[in-house]
């Protein structure tokens, strides 16, 4: 007499655990991103798989067999993958990784979702620089361009508008990356001072060394640093 209720009651409870189980991971799925930021997580040479594997945010198709590029399909930060050379970026929306025949050589991004004020841009960008000097990257062309401050000469070289600021860095034979700062007309804030900061990182291009002696003197606007 008592084998059906018992049964009901343990089939009810199950399933009372299963939709349980299934809301939770649906609640999940649509609000992991307010405590997940997604993440790309790349390794210089790495392969496509990889890079999905190993990410948190969803990325565009593979073409095999050519020279392309593949974009996540969320706002996702970058974590460069390196023991020695590694650094991270905040949320980028630009952001595109560059592929031959499924190998990873190259970066292009803007890492900030919107056109940044002054005090948030400059944020970034000396975090960004701090990072590489910790990690032993190597300033270089400072003759002509000189590693990004928060002065008020940068200030008003860079409000200006009319030419950027670039910082260039190398990590030994691996890496070298391209770090450009410069005014940017938002037409969703037309009345405010917004900046762009854009990223290119790929396997050394310029060679610093053979070049840094062809300039007679260095650039003073904005005044030079110290190495």
């Amino acid at each position: 007499m008592n084998l059906r209720p018992r049964l009901f009651d343990w089939r009810y409870a199950a399933n009372l655990l299963l939709l349980a189980v299934l809301t939770w991971a649906a609640i999940h799925q649509l609000t992991q991103p307010l405590w997940d930021e997604p993440e790309i997580v790349l390794e210089m040479g790495g392969t496509y798989e990889d890079l999905r594997r190993n990410s948190s945010a969803p990325f565009s198709p593979e073409i095999r067999g050519h020279i392309w590029f593949g974009i996540p399909m969320t706002d996702a930060r970058l974590r460069f993958v390196d023991p020695q050379f590694g650094f991270t970026t905040p949320a980028a929306r630009f952001f595109t990784v560059d592929f031959d025949d499924n190998v990873i050589y190259g970066i292009r991004m803007s890492p900030q979702v919107e056109p940044l004020l002054i005090d948030d841009a400059l944020k970034v960008v000396l975090d960004l620089q701090d990072q590489w000097r910790e990690k032993g990257w190597v300033a270089k062309g400072l003759r002509r361009n000189p590693t990004i401050a928060d002065t008020p000469e940068w200030r008003a070289w860079l409000r200006k508008g009319i030419l950027h600021g670039q910082s260039n860095w190398q990590a030994g034979d691996k890496y070298q990356v391209m770090l450009v700062l410069g005014r940017f007309e938002d037409y969703r804030n037309p009345t405010e001072e917004r900046y762009l900061i854009t990223l290119a990182l790929a396997k050394p291009w310029t060679p610093f060394d053979e070049i840094e002696d062809m300039y007679d003197e260095p650039s003073h606007f904005p005044a030079p640093q110290p190495n």
